[in-house]
């Protein structure tokens, strides 16, 4: 496109109608504004291309290097950060900054950005970030950001509302943003914020609506994938099923309200607990699994076990007052090249385990070996 461009400017320029009247063309100002309708039309079809590529990016972390990759280009900004919602319907937030290309930790210690929600919805375009603070007269809701001072805020907004958030900081060889970079940002944030809205509406299909982890369907492919991954190299992987010990009591005793606290703050210690490659997920009820990638027995056994202390210690509030200390079972099974066995056969060897943690006394973590159950009584299987 940018060849058939600079053709036609020189066809242009050629013409000998052009070059009989050139004098006249350059004090009217017609060639420079010809000029400047080719440089827009190229700056357009740059704007294109790169959008295009944000835009067929499959994952956030793509999406996000290559926009820091276009915003550096156009303007150098001191860094970029974004700020996104994972799970849309709820105000758990992820943060990743960027600075001279590579990732950083700004410090940035931000929970939630409802706060910003109605601004946003008025005036959905980038915006200084003075003018914002000032138009938005929440000052306690600004605090984290004032540390970082941003220069331009950018919203990510989509049919449920706000989804996220873009921080950049200031330029590093000029004080302020042109109104043509602020226009640029503009334009780029529309391929961008489609880009991520249809991720996090994929990923969203994916999770569970109550604990934002993953839900059983996406585990279970995952875990084939992964099982096909084991049977073609040498690494072994590991699966873990986990149970709220006694969770009937804190339905039955404090309600079903309270129950769901319970199963949401636990959810969130196995995301705090686990790595970004692991694959957690809801089973159902008061259970859950993780799958754990290249990881051998061992250290399965170290996450289970911090997963395990980490829960004993968290403190689940409801209506005022603390509940009771929640406590998990959990159940481990490792597979590589020689196992052998199908996805079903894998979680049930690993819910095996999690059988004889409750048999043991509970709040313990059990692994799956060959003789397990020789002193054991007989558990009823289930489908999977």
């Amino acid at each position: 496109m940018e060849i058939d461009s600079r053709e036609s400017e020189k066809k242009f320029i050629s013409n000998p109608k052009v070059i009989e009247n050139y004098s006249l063309l350059h004090e009217t100002g017609v060639l420079t504004f010809v000029d400047s309708l080719m440089r827009n039309i190229h700056s357009y079809k740059t704007l294109l291309t790169k959008g295009l590529e944000i835009f067929n990016h499959t994952t956030t972390n793509d999406i996000m290097d290559a926009t820091v990759e276009q915003i550096s280009y156009h303007s150098l900004p001191s860094y970029v950060a974004f700020l996104w919602k994972p799970v849309q319907n709820r105000p758990d937030i992820n943060i990743r900054a960027y600075h001279n290309y590579g990732l950083v930790d700004l410090g940035l210690k931000v929970n939630n950005i409802t706060p910003f929600e109605d601004f946003f919805q008025e005036f959905p375009k980038p915006v200084n970030f003075k003018a914002f603070a000032e138009k938005l007269n929440n000052d306690e809701a600004l605090i984290p950001y004032q540390e970082v001072q941003p220069e331009v805020i950018i919203p990510i907004l989509g049919p449920f509302g706000l989804y996220g958030i873009i921080l950049v900081g200031r330029k590093i060889q000029e004080s302020e943003y042109t109104e043509e970079e602020m226009e640029f940002l503009q334009q780029l944030m529309s391929f961008v914020s489609q880009a991520i809205k249809n991720y996090l509406h994929y990923e969203h299909s994916l999770r569970d609506v109550k604990t934002g982890l993953y839900n059983h369907g996406f585990f279970m492919a995952r875990l084939k994938e992964e099982i096909a991954v084991t049977k073609h190299t040498s690494c072994t992987s590991s699966v873990m099923v986990i149970d709220v010990d006694k969770f009937k009591d804190f339905n039955d005793i404090y309600g079903h309200l309270a129950g769901d606290q319970v199963l949401e703050k636990l959810a969130q210690i196995i995301r705090q607990s686990v790595r970004d490659d692991d694959i957690p997920s809801r089973f159902g009820g008061e259970e859950f699994t993780i799958m754990l990638p290249h990881t051998d027995i061992s250290t399965a056994k170290v996450i289970a076990e911090r997963l395990r202390t980490s829960a004993a210690k968290m403190r689940v509030l409801w209506e005022g007052t603390s509940l009771p200390r929640v406590t998990i079972s959990l159940g481990i099974f490792a597979f590589d090249h020689n196992s052998n066995l199908e996805a079903t056969d894998i979680l049930r060897r690993a819910d095996e385990a999690l059988y004889v943690s409750k048999n043991k006394g509970r709040n313990c973590s059990t692994v799956w070996e060959a003789g397990l159950f020789e002193n054991m009584p007989a558990m009823a299987l289930r489908n999977y």
